[in-house]
């Protein structure tokens, strides 16, 4: 890469984020995190302060700060989530309202944002982290997280074909239940031991798995993909 592309990522303090940080850095990008916990003690990452990714006007503003200080973007991988849970007899609007905010409508307002300048450069990448959950729904309590991922593959499809006649690439990922600190606290340990024994590859994913995967679609590699979704999930769902 003659000069090094400039990458955003939201959710980039946490596990998966993070990990996808540490690899998109290698490969040679700038890297912006933005991260409701900021960046704060995150070695050799850029951000500006936590960003509440439910706050249009917050998402709005930490966009324009990212153009402002480094004159676009290239690349915007989005991994932030919200994974609130609750039945639908218990599913509250608050609730649903924010899960759909951090998880749907901040890739809309940052694509939004961002888009016009990889337009005019002729190239950029947009990377919607979902999940395999919107082909395989795991429990009823992860209704509203679930539905937004479904969003996002809709919006992913819908990206793809408003931008690629402007070399701009928009490809979904996928991950399957991958054991990091957020998940082992919500899960018992039984059922990471159920779904690698249902996966066609019978090992443990890791965070590397999705950050590899993100890496390759930034690159060169991943030139002639657009509108689809990568489930990186073991062919736990076999898509």
């Amino acid at each position: 890469m003659a000069e090094s592309r400039v990458a955003v990522v939201t959710g980039g303090a946490g596990a998966i984020g993070g990990a996808i940080v540490t690899a998109l850095r290698e490969s040679g990008h700038r890297v912006v995190v933005l991260d409701r916990h900021g960046v704060d003690g995150v070695d050799g990452m850029d951000g500006v302060d936590g960003v509440d990714l439910a706050d249009a006007d917050a998402v709005r503003a930490a966009a324009d700060d990212v153009l402002a200080r480094h004159g676009r973007v290239d690349v915007l991988v989005h991994a932030a989530a919200d994974l609130s849970q609750a039945a639908l007899a218990d599913v509250g609007l608050d609730l649903w309202r924010r899960v759909q905010a951090v998880n749907v409508e901040a890739l809309l307002l940052l694509a939004q944002t961002f888009a016009p300048g990889m337009a005019a450069a002729g190239f950029g990448r947009i990377v919607p982290v979902v999940s395999d959950t919107v082909w395989s729904p795991p429990a009823p309590e992860l209704l509203a997280y679930v539905t937004s991922k479904a969003a996002v593959v809709g919006m992913t499809r819908s990206l793809a074909h408003a931008l690629g006649g402007d070399g701009v690439a928009v490809v979904a990922v996928a991950p399957g239940l991958t054991p990091t600190p957020a998940a082992r606290e919500g899960m018992p340990a039984e059922a990471f031991t159920d779904v690698v024994r249902r996966q066609a590859l019978a090992r443990e994913l890791d965070v590397t798995d999705v950050a590899a995967s993100v890496a390759f679609l930034a690159g060169p590699g991943g030139a002639a993909l657009t509108g689809q979704v990568l489930c990186v999930d073991g062919g736990l769902v076999l898509r």
